[in-house]
């Protein structure tokens, strides 16, 4: 390869399917970043080009075309994934043939694998302190909604998990919707909300059925203010899909918010603005996605190969200064040192923040320290 070659990267975002949206917000974090390093110089003078190709939200296509990538387009780090079927569907491949996958996406914890950089938030760094602040705040019993497949199942254990450290704690509804659930089935789920009357809903409903929770809770007259729905997925793009107004009063818990103000965070949302219009909003998973590729361009230059054995000791330990506050990269675990923050959705559709650490939590993916309390998970409190 000629030391004036273009330098290669997979990429795998659905354009289509029901995660389509928000995988396409990780495309926009990808190539903003990646337009930001060509703008530069490139990588060592090399322009860094992306092979995409859409997996339609299908774990089977992302299986295909990861391998597609590493024999046809002889890739060696893929970015990309947003459900755990996804990731799960690719790890056996990027191990196969030992190459790198970046998942810049929060999960539900209790992986590792040497071919795996996981970006998104552990458990740790947003479960933990959405259950301390819903409990304190509204109390601990409470109905979970869930898609069907493993991201929710695991959450809602954990959460489970926590919630029964509370003395009041318990679990008084929980329900799973297909991915291509239709608006019409969340009618009975809220029904069944209305009879148990919850302290709060914990939903980790995931995609374009997002939406259909909380346009169901709106229709029933339920008050936020008294039984309000709190995630740890639900974005600013998820709520750009529903009503306006629909999602005010309700809660997320994440590492990253458009309406954080950092100096970071206001350069990238100019350039992000200027490239895809201002409707176009970021959320968590565009930010990991956009830190992420920048991290990987820097171990590059410094390990002058992509080749898995070379880059990676460059990649793990390493810090950047991303919009969230500067991230680092466990060089145990592969999981990132993150700052969780809890928000509450307005009614433009930001998220006022509530809650924060001012330093960066390390990831604890497996939850061998966490309980309810514990001061690893204390945020600063803002004014409620």
């Amino acid at each position: 390869m000629a030391l004036s070659d273009p330098i290669k990267v997979g990429l795998l975002c659905s354009g289509s399917g029901s995660t389509s949206l928000l995988e396409m917000s990780q495309w926009r974090g990808s190539v903003l970043a990646m337009e930001e390093i060509n703008e530069r110089g490139g990588i060592a003078g090399r322009e860094l080009v992306a092979i995409h190709y859409d997996p339609g939200s299908d774990p089977a296509a992302f299986r295909e075309l990861a391998e597609r990538l590493i024999l046809k387009d002889s890739v060696n780090v893929i970015f990309g994934g947003y459900t755990s079927t996804s990731r799960k569907a690719m790890l056996p491949v990027v191990e196969k043939y030992n190459r790198l996958l970046v998942y810049s996406q929060q999960y539900e914890g209790f992986e590792y694998s040497d071919n795996i950089i996981y970006s998104g938030a552990s458990p740790n760094q947003n479960g933990v302190q959405l259950a301390d602040f819903m409990t304190e705040t509204f109390g601990a019993r409470v109905y979970m909604v869930g898609s069907r497949y493993v991201y929710p199942y695991e959450c809602n254990r954990t959460m489970q998990e926590l919630l029964l450290q509370h003395p009041e704690g318990a679990i008084l509804g929980e329900r799973y919707l297909e991915l291509d659930a239709r608006p019409e089935q969340f009618a009975d789920v809220v029904a069944d909300i209305r009879r148990k009357a919850p302290d709060w809903i914990f939903c980790t409903v995931i995609g374009k059925t997002v939406p259909y929770l909380y346009e169901a809770f709106a229709e029933a007259g339920f008050d936020p203010a008294t039984m309000p729905i709190a995630s740890l997925n639900t974005s600013e793009t998820e709520i750009s899909a529903m009503k306006k107004g629909i999602a005010a009063g309700h809660f997320t818990a994440a590492p990253y918010f458009q309406s954080l103000d950092t100096p970071e965070n206001h350069a990238a949302l100019r350039r992000h603005q200027a490239r895809f219009g201002l409707d176009k909003p970021t959320d968590m998973n565009w930010e990991a996605a956009y830190y992420q590729m920048h991290m990987f361009a820097r171990a590059y230059e410094l390990a002058g190969s992509d080749e898995i054995g070379t880059i990676m000791p460059h990649l793990l330990g390493a810090e950047f200064p991303a919009p969230q506050g500067r991230v680092r990269i466990d060089p145990v675990n592969h999981h990132m040192a993150l700052y969780p923050r809890v928000g509450r959705a307005n009614a433009d559709g930001q998220f006022s923040i509530l809650r924060e650490s001012k330093f960066a939590v390390p990831p604890d993916p497996y939850m061998t320290r966490q309980t309810l309390g514990d001061w690893v998970t204390k945020l600063s409190t803002r004014e409620y």
